[in-house]
């Protein structure tokens, strides 16, 4: 299974500055005998900061790339890398803040910029209220906002619909003797993509020695956020 956490920074001007991907091949065998795997990517020139199970021969990946180890039973972590400086994002959110007179409109929309190729699910923004911020009305066309103990603006989507952006608009009260909003939030996107992995890696081949039967390889990617961070 290759499991992947994408890191993003988008700046007030909607720029992307950082987008990179952490990623994991995770291993689960139940394999009889002595079994001898190799694995190779169809570009590993794209891996950087690599660790290894101590189960991987280092020789096979210095001269050719390629991962060849002797595996043990049952779940383990076969190696894990980054990927950098990436160009796109499949999720954009897009906040517009305006204060005067003691209080600050908000306006937040969320759509899909790049189109993985399947379904973008548990989608969420999150910012935390400033202090200044005395109370909120916010509603959404689309999924829930709820405010939690900690001050902080939940705001759920789970899927977007194909018929409209979901868009989440209200205000803020300030507090008493400030007309302008003098701290902007950092809002977090969470999402989740199962069957793609947006760093790119593709798997080339899986091959297994010295067991008595051919056994199944499956494969799986699954995508979601670490740090993904819009600031306003």
């Amino acid at each position: 299974e290759l499991v992947e956490e994408m890191d993003a920074i988008i700046n007030r001007d909607g720029v992307l500055v950082k987008c990179e991907v952490y990623g994991e091949v995770q291993v689960n065998c139940h394999l009889s005998g002595f079994p001898d795997l190799t694995l190779s990517f169809a570009n590993p020139s794209i891996l950087n900061d690599l660790r290894f199970h101590p189960c991987v021969r280092f020789r096979p990946w210095e001269s050719h790339q390629i991962v060849s180890f002797v595996p043990p039973d049952g779940p383990f972590k076969l190696m894990s890398f980054w990927v950098k400086k990436l160009k796109s994002t499949p999720v954009y959110v897009k906040p517009q803040l305006t204060s005067d007179s003691g209080t600050c409109r908000l306006n937040v929309l969320v759509g899909i910029r790049h189109d993985p190729g399947k379904i973008i699910e548990s989608i969420a923004v999150k910012f935390q209220l400033p202090l200044s911020v005395t109370s909120t009305d916010l509603t959404a066309n689309h999924g829930t906002v709820n405010i939690l103990a900690n001050r902080t603006c939940s705001w759920s989507i789970g899927k977007i619909p194909k018929d409209k952006a979901p868009c989440m608009s209200g205000t803020l009260l300030l507090e008493a003797g400030l007309d302008r909003l003098n701290v902007f939030p950092t809002f977090q996107v969470e999402f989740r993509i199962m069957g793609v992995a947006l760093s790119g890696l593709q798997i080339g081949k899986l091959e297994v020695k010295n067991v008595p039967n051919q056994p199944y390889k499956g494969f799986r990617a699954l995508t979601q956020t670490g740090e993904y961070q819009v600031r306003s």
